[in-house]
């Protein structure tokens, strides 16, 4: 019995350790250019054992969203109980969401595309998240921080659609990646503040710029 729970576990530790790599080579290269055999070799592993806990690199890519969507929902919980108003929610979202989108290459979101059970998933994820975010923002009406004459579920559409352009097009060739990503949330946040609202959200970008220029002077030195 106790040989067959070391032997469970030892299994669930391998099977997360391979996530945990998959997902990140993924993110750095993309899908397509990331193979099993790469993967296998960087957890230092054979194929073989690869294959013994995933199948194919779809289902891996599967289990990769999946922990991602997991850390995301635990993410939110912590941040709700820590927050004061639903905008310090949303503002901390957006800064995990810089950072995920930043660390993420752009072939990955092309890529996704060839894997339908995978692209599924995350669809599925993004309407959910859609749905909260609706939510999110009908609280924040009631919080005197947003505006109650928007429809927040075309609005929230509308933005969608701006990061899938993000993604699709060359813009970042000529911008970089955080300034379209900027323009399109911090504009969106504007257009649906009270004066309360946008008056906390100024001290956020104002706190944040400054933040950014430390960044870049650390990098600079």
């Amino acid at each position: 019995m106790g040989e067959h729970i070391k032997h469970a576990t030892s299994r669930s530790e391998l099977r997360e350790r391979i996530i945990s790599v998959a997902a990140e080579l993924f993110s750095a290269s993309g899908i397509k250019c990331v193979t099993m055999d790469e993967i296998a070799a960087s957890l230092g592993i054979s194929k073989r054992t690869l294959y013994e806990v995933f199948s194919d690199k779809e289902t891996l890519l599967e289990a990769c969203i999946l922990r991602e969507q997991r850390e995301t929902d635990a993410f939110v919980v912590e941040i709700i109980k820590k927050s004061e108003n639903v905008l310090e929610v949303l503002l901390k979202l957006y800064l995990r969401g810089i950072e995920k989108f930043h660390a993420t290459n752009k072939s990955f979101f092309e890529d996704i595309k060839k894997y339908p059970k995978a692209c599924e998933l995350l669809k599925c994820d993004n309407n959910r998240n859609h749905e909260d975010a609706i939510n999110f923002f009908k609280q924040g009406v009631s919080q005197g921080i947003f505006r109650d004459d928007v429809n927040f579920a075309i609005i929230g559409l509308l933005v969608r659609k701006q990061l899938d352009v993000l993604m699709e097009t060359d813009l970042c060739d000529r911008y970089s990646f955080l300034e379209v990503y900027e323009s399109i949330m911090f504009t969106f946040l504007r257009g649906i503040s009270t004066e309360k609202g946008a008056a906390e959200l100024e001290i956020f970008i104002h706190d944040y710029r400054k933040r950014q220029l430390s960044v870049e002077e650390e990098k600079k030195q």
